[in-house]
This record gives structure tokens, sequence and C-alpha cells, in this order.
């Protein structure tokens, strides 16, 4: 029978010590998790106007779209492809701007084919909260490079992701694929 001093610790003396789960640290995940949740209006209405591109990772911005590196990504190179819209639908967003999103989604696409030699790409939307949208209130498209190989065993058994360069060295190689479709005045 288990001790009440052992189930004060959740019994993890009655496991195998080598059947315990390691813990792994990852003190870069307070910046998430301490950050102010929402900056005063919609992130994905400030970023293309605001003249800290790099610092928000804007690649490209367009008249109706732009295009922007996940700070959280799920795998390397993510980007994700707004509406300058403020809208959380896709039957909201006019059909000019609709358009233009989709065509921007396609030249992102080829853009990162381009410079990664990316063996496939997810490419899709998560509208609402319920479907994931961690800004549901702005739509905006996901786009993820995948290269054969490319999931490793630390998601599974340690749901962490490991990715292979740091944000700003993956913005300063992406960043020239994109500079013919900027248009920002």
């Amino acid at each position: 029978m288990a001790s009440a001093d052992s189930v004060a610790r959740g019994g993890r003396d009655m496991v195998p010590a080598m059947d315990r789960p390691e813990t792994l640290w990852a003190p870069w995940r307070m910046e998430y998790i301490r950050q102010k949740k929402r900056e005063d209006g919609c992130i994905f209405c400030a970023f293309p106007s605001r003249d800290t591109r790099r610092e928000d990772l804007v690649l490209a911005v367009q008249p109706h779209a732009f295009v922007c590196l996940n700070r959280y990504p799920f795998a390397s190179c993510h980007v994700l492809v707004c509406p300058r819209a403020h809208v959380a639908t896709m039957d909201a967003l006019a059909p000019d701007a609709f358009d233009a999103t989709m065509h921007l989604v396609r030249e992102t696409v080829t853009r990162l084919r381009g410079v990664l030699s990316a063996d496939g790409f997810n490419v899709g939307m998560n509208l609402g909260s319920a479907a994931g949208a961690g800004i549901a209130e702005h739509m905006h498209g996901h786009v993820v490079p995948r290269w054969f190989g490319d999931t490793n065993f630390m998601p599974v058994l340690a749901d962490v992701r490991v990715m292979p360069e740091y944000l700003d060295q993956t913005y300063a190689h992406l960043l020239p694929a994109f500079a013919d479709l900027d248009q920002a005045s």
C-alpha cells in the first residue's frame, strides 16, 4: 500500500526510476508564457504599417495581404499569410482581398520551395478558436514547409519542437526571396 507521503508526491516513488519521465527544461518558453496575451488592438492589423518589420518578422506587404514568420512555429520556416482586412472568416473578406490573399499563399509556397528545397508543405487555416486559431478574430493562413525526416521523437516523448535555426536567421534567409513581392510604401 502507498504511504501518505508517496501519495502527496503523486506516487512517483512507486514508479521504477527507468520509467519516470525526465524533466526537459525549456526556459525560453517563459517569454511566451509571461507575455501580455494581446496587444491593444490586433497585431495582424498593426504589423503591415509599423516600422518594426524585422522585429515583427514581416517578409512582404501587399495592398490586401502580407507574409510574416510565425513567432511560435510548428516547424522551421513556418510562415503566416494574413489579409490586411480585420475579418474572422473567409466569407467576410471582400472578393478582391480574398483573391489577393490566396494568390499570396500560392506565391509564398513557390518562394519557400525555391529557397528551401522543401519536399512538401502543409497549407491551411484554423478558422475560429474551436479549430485551434490562436488569433481567431483575424483569419490567417499557415504555410509550413516539410522535409522527409523532419519529424522526430521529441514532440512525442517530450512535447518539444526542435527548431534547427533561430527566427532571426530564418528571417534573414527568407527575406530576399520575398523582396520583389513587397509593395509596402
